[in-house]
């Protein structure tokens, strides 16, 4: 099943401790023989995801995540399975055949950062040719104020107005038309069929990862054209949603804090005036995995985004994301400019920095947002004021923030304190209760398989799904059961399965359990995707938890499964009968409609 031989793989393994991999992106604690962190694949505020240093394998029972260090870091980088080998044998210090490394995997994810790299090289270049670059240049050093030597640190370039020239000097260094599609560089016309390039006529920022790859662009149009703005679509080694601009600077710089800017320029602008802790989002409002991404490197985000009814709702979105990840986010207030990069060219770095260390945290922001709309001299005004920003205090965790929260809106709103309070912990309590009347309907669609992602056949054979995840969770865990069903001392096949996803893993482990090396959990991957290796784990750590797993167990549920495999045949044969009968009235009915 592997393409790499089965003993790099180990190697990789055993170099790469499950402990020391995950604990590198998550703050783990011990609990008895295991350890325990915040899961990275959502937001949470107590850990769910354990970790087993015994199996080398973690688990997250909030969301499902689970496998093994392999699986991890596919998800976790959003790679694929050769990918997060690669990455993991560069962690060991582990080189990696030749052979293996070129194996056609469509477009390879280090192909992509050396055609990154030699594109943000040749716009570097045009930028400081004058032939070329020179409107793009004044722009940038006389209208933004930038210094050459910002310029050059940034890595900003310049796009030629022209459609193809960028393609033909990437071509003159070997890349491929399928490389430059695969990488977000080269497009084909819909009119004339012809490839041209996607950036054109743009000032260029290089978007760098932490490791220093050139990953993705964005660009600023010189004249009238739209989008203003353009960005690298995802591409094999980029995904916006889970990157940072400018974060390969400030991550040596933001133990302490961390500015979120809405625009390439504003982070420049402050790195510039000596605030090398800015980043932004790509293009998009920030996402969950950003946040995330954020605790890596610091305690504190700042927003700075702008005071304008879309600035203030982002800023609303980025407050509640970065609030669930456990953040400390405060909000920056400036008045006299739209951006932090006006406000510096006005005011001053001094000045700015006043305004970072008077920021308050998010409910200041929030409150002081309501209380504007609202004209509290006037009773119904402030009721709605009253309710509004008890609904925000309902929403904080902790019974301090509650406290000190009602207690400044009481004296702003001039109510009493203890008013306030109960309408806050009126609130509060009817929240919980719908959070959990939606857990419980949660659990009990997730019980019936419905709105299963991983398996969609799960809820259509439903005691079907039951059965196969008992006997694929013996048939993964203990190799007794496996040797049973490959000598035939067992009868189970592949076409015993009822759902898709069954069928697929009984094969792949009945294939390496037969193989030269037999079975291991870690060559599943190269299979699977994170989410389906996840399940497996799941499966596996249920009948961990049982202490009836013989073989009387494996055979009463392959009866089961048998059994409810005939029903699920009878009955999709009955539906097909069924619909060739309302096919035929159907007709009929049309027919004689037109006689």
């Amino acid at each position: 099943m592997a393409r790499i031989p089965r003993e790099i793989i180990d190697e990789i393994r055993s170099r790469c401790d499950i402990e020391d991999v995950v604990g590198s992106y998550v703050s783990l604690k011990r609990a008895g023989s295991n350890i325990k962190g915040l899961c990275p694949f959502h937001s949470e505020k107590t850990p769910s995801m354990v970790v087993y240093p015994s199996s080398q394998s973690f688990y997250c029972f909030g969301c499902g995540a689970g496998g093994d260090v392999v699986t991890f870091t596919m998800k976790y980088h959003n790679l694929d399975y050769m990918g997060a080998i690669e990455y993991l044998a560069s962690r060991a210090g582990i080189s990696l055949p030749q052979s293996f490394e070129e194996e056609d995997r469509g477009v390879p994810r280090k192909r992509v950062y050396e055609l990154n790299l030699a594109a943000a090289r040749y716009m570097r270049e045009c930028l400081f040719d004058p032939q070329i670059g020179g409107e793009a240049m004044r722009y940038l050093h006389e209208e933004r104020k930038l210094s050459i030597a910002t310029i050059k640190h940034f890595g900003l370039g310049f796009a030629p107005n022209h459609p193809f020239l960028m393609l033909q000097h990437l071509r003159g260094l070997g890349f491929t038309d399928d490389e430059m599609r695969a990488g977000y560089i080269e497009a084909i016309s819909t009119k004339t069929q012809k490839p041209y390039s996607i950036f054109r006529n743009r000032v260029m920022f290089p978007i760098i990862d932490t490791s220093g790859n050139v990953i993705a662009f964005g660009g600023r149009v010189m004249d009238d054209s739209k989008p203003k703005y353009l960005n690298s679509s995802d591409t094999p080694a980029f995904k916006k949603s889970r990157n940072l601009f400018a974060l390969n600077f400030a991550k040596g710089n933001c133990a302490e804090r961390m500015i979120l800017c809405e625009g390439y320029m504003d982070v420049i602008a402050l790195h510039a005036a000596g605030y090398p802790f800015a980043v932004a989002t790509l293009g998009t409002a920030i996402t969950s995995e950003q946040a995330r991404l954020m605790t890596k490197y610091t305690k504190q985000v700042i927003i700075t985004y702008d005071s304008d009814e879309a600035g203030q709702k982002a800023t609303d979105r980025a407050m509640k994301i970065l609030g669930e990840v456990g953040m400390d986010v405060r909000v920056l207030s400036m008045s006299g400019a739209k951006d932090p990069d006006e406000y510096i060219k006005k005011y001053g770095a001094g000045q700015f920095t006043k305004l970072i260390d008077e920021s308050r945290r998010g409910f200041y922001y929030k409150m002081n947002v309501i209380l504007a709309g609202h004209d509290v001299n006037i009773a119904d005004e402030k009721i709605r004021a009253a309710d509004e920003i008890s609904t925000v205090i309902a929403e904080f965790e902790s019974g301090v923030e509650r406290e000190v929260y009602t207690d400044a809106a009481a004296k702003n709103l001039n109510i009493p304190h203890d008013v306030l309070k109960n309408d806050v912990e009126r609130k509060r309590k009817r929240r919980i209760r719908s959070e959990k009347s939606k857990e419980a309907q949660d659990a009990r669609m997730s019980a019936r398989g419905i709105g299963d992602k991983v398996n969609p056949d799960a809820a259509r054979y439903f005691a079907a799904n039951v059965a196969e995840e008992t006997i694929l969770g013996l048939l993964l865990e203990f190799p007794e059961h496996r040797a049973a069903v490959v000598s035939g001392k067992v009868e189970l096949a592949a076409d015993d399965f009822v759902t898709a996803l069954g069928r697929r893993i009984f094969e792949a482990t009945m294939e390496l359990e037969g193989s030269e090396g037999g079975f291991d959990y870690a060559l599943m991957g190269e299979s699977f995707t994170p989410d389906e290796m996840g399940r497996m784990q799941k499966m596996m750590r249920m009948r961990r938890e049982l202490s009836e797993n013989g073989l009387p167990v494996l055979i009463d549920s392959i009866e089961r499964l048998k059994a409810e495999g005939e029903k699920a045949k009878a009955k999709s044969s009955g539906d097909r009968l069924a619909a060739i009968e309302a096919r035929r009235r159907e007709l009929a009915k049309k027919k004689e409609e037109n006689t």
